[in-house]
């Protein structure tokens, strides 16, 4: 079965960027996820947040093709693709990256090479050295650069930064892919109070002009977001909303918040 849906086949249930229903995931009799449903609209931002074990990863896991659900549907872009016939490499290619909680950049190249090395096109050894991403031009590294505030220090080991640039500099090179969701596991964990006050603002820019899903235990970070929270239990939705109105409501305090 092909992963792109044929006119007769696409379903007519969502616009949504991503589309989850009815999805379950359970591993050793442990259900991991249970019936989770949830719908990212394009150009959205959203936050996620949850107790430790709630679904969080598990979720991204299944987005990413990484793990297969039992059940239920997975689509992207308007419904168009079911991202459950992919593998993972097939979901990157259409537009969807994932920064995981500990960055993983080239310590021993530059910054601005580490932006170069990421950049969408073809990964074989002659393509890195006469292909795509040597002919890209320097104003696309710089504008990545721009966006995630490493202009400066464009030349040094990327090895060199502080913890929180590393952060940057990895969705940097998610930017430079150009994807159109990108998920961010925890990206102000172990930052200073001045990096992450930087963290919000840059991906309020990035959400100018991509979809952005923001996995996150910090809730002042989350508050000065200012986007729509689901908040996850049991792998499961358990309330959904404002900020203000998820912090608030009985069930999120009791199992979270309240902790």
């Amino acid at each position: 079965m092909s992963a792109v849906l044929s006119a007769q086949e696409k379903p007519q249930v969502t616009n949504a960027l991503l589309y989850l229903d009815g999805v379950n995931v359970a591993f050793d009799r442990f259900k991991a996820i249970n019936n989770l449903s949830l719908i990212i609209a394009p150009g959205e931002m959203r936050a996620i947040i949850g107790p430790n074990g709630a679904g969080k990863t598990t979720m991204m896991d299944i987005v990413t093709g990484k793990t297969k659900p039992d059940t239920g549907d997975v689509l992207f872009d308007g419904g168009s693709v079911d991202l459950t016939e992919l593998d993972e490499a097939g979901i990157a290619e259409l537009g969807i990256g994932r920064k995981f909680q500990k960055p993983t950049v080239f310590e021993n190249q530059t910054v601005a090479d580490n932006i170069v090395l990421a950049l969408k096109g073809q990964r074989g050894p002659f393509s890195a050295l006469f292909g795509e991403r040597n002919r890209t031009s320097r104003e696309t590294v710089d504008h990545a650069l721009d966006i995630v505030r490493l202009t400066a220090s464009r030349d040094r080991l990327a090895g060199d930064l502080s913890h929180g640039q590393k952060q940057w500099l990895e969705i940097g090179m998610l930017l430079a892919q150009d994807p159109k969701l990108l998920l961010v596991d925890e990206p102000v964990a172990g930052m200073t109070d001045a990096e992450t006050e930087v963290t919000a603002v840059l991906l309020k820019e990035i959400n100018k002009s991509h979809s952005v899903v923001v996995v996150e235990h910090d809730m002042a970070f989350v508050r000065a977001l200012g986007v729509k929270v689901t908040c996850l239990h049991e792998g499961s939705v358990l309330a959904e909303g404002s900020i203000d109105a998820v912090s608030s409501n009985p069930r999120v305090i009791e199992v979270y918040l309240g902790r």
